[in-house]
């Protein structure tokens, strides 16, 4: 009797350690890839996000864009840069959602396809656990793009899709898994990234990420550490890292004086992000 529950016991230690070191193992990730040549935003960097239209001339006296990839062409890249020096230009794509008016739509197969996105028609949330397949291979034709046209950088949107009902189990692991995956293959061409959103894997991605854009951490009282006991938007600029901020309901007056004590670039705009209304908490 005690020799078998002895060994009962050895045994459930036995899986227990297994289970362990599968979970350590599932849960490493790969060292960031450098980007030297990368740019990368000041702490101060005056900006304009329009995707809803394309930008057109005469354009805002700030030194970054930040604009749809698939309908904005080389030529308006070209014309961004020239018309302002030092004006660099941010590709905006989705990696965690299916868009059905995309020119690749249809590469998408319905295994990667989840629930639609609340108030977002025609928008589906992505299986990111299938990057190593042809989902990651579409993400990677979509950073080629970026690159082929020109932009300096790139925006992947809906990153963090682990805490939405996606229709798929997706975990805290699959999300840096994925996120992770997406910096590396930006800094591989040449390109920096931004981390959209996915506050409290913060600390994690801090480094494989060159900037940060945030919706609405001031209405939502999610902005810094001290909000939030380990992550924050102040670690990012701590770490010298530029961050982009925008709110959609509140009053600059509730939310502009904080965001320039914490050094970030916040604008007030509307959900619809078009080229107006804007009002930036400081500058142009």
């Amino acid at each position: 009797m005690r020799l078998s529950r002895l060994t009962s016991i050895i045994a459930l230690t036995v899986l227990s350690l297994t289970a362990v070191q599968a979970q350590a193992q599932a849960a490493a990730l790969p060292d960031p890839v450098a980007c030297s040549g990368c740019w990368k935003p000041a702490l101060q960097t005056s900006w304009q996000w329009q995707l809803k239209s394309v930008p057109s001339a005469p354009f805002l006296d700030v030194q970054m864009y930040d604009i749809d990839g698939f309908n904005t062409g080389s030529a308006l890249v070209k014309s961004l840069h020239d018309t302002k020096a030092g004006r660099k230009v941010v590709c905006y794509i989705s990696a965690g959602s299916y868009e059905n008016w995309r020119p690749d739509a249809a590469q998408f197969p319905a295994s990667v396809l989840g629930k639609n996105l609340d108030g977002w028609e025609g928008e589906r949330w992505l299986d990111i656990r299938q990057y190593g397949g042809t989902l990651g291979t579409i993400m990677k034709s979509r950073l080629d793009m970026c690159k082929a046209k020109g932009f300096d950088a790139v925006e992947p949107d809906n990153v963090d899709g682990y805490t939405n009902k996606t229709g798929f189990p997706l975990k805290a692991e699959d999300q840096l898994a994925y996120n992770t995956w997406l910096a590396n293959e930006a800094h591989k061409r040449g390109l920096s990234v931004a981390l959209k959103n996915d506050n409290a894997q913060i600390p994690k991605l801090l480094p494989y990420f060159d900037f940060a854009l945030n919706e609405q951490c001031f209405e939502f009282s999610e902005c810094t550490t001290a909000d939030n006991g380990d992550y924050g938007y102040d670690q990012f600029v701590k770490a010298g890292k530029a961050v982009f901020e925008v709110e959609y309901n509140l009053s600059t007056s509730k939310f502009c004086s904080k965001a320039n004590s914490l050094n970030f670039n916040s604008l007030k705009k509307k959900l619809e992000l078009d080229a107006t209304p804007r009002t930036p908490c400081r500058g142009t």
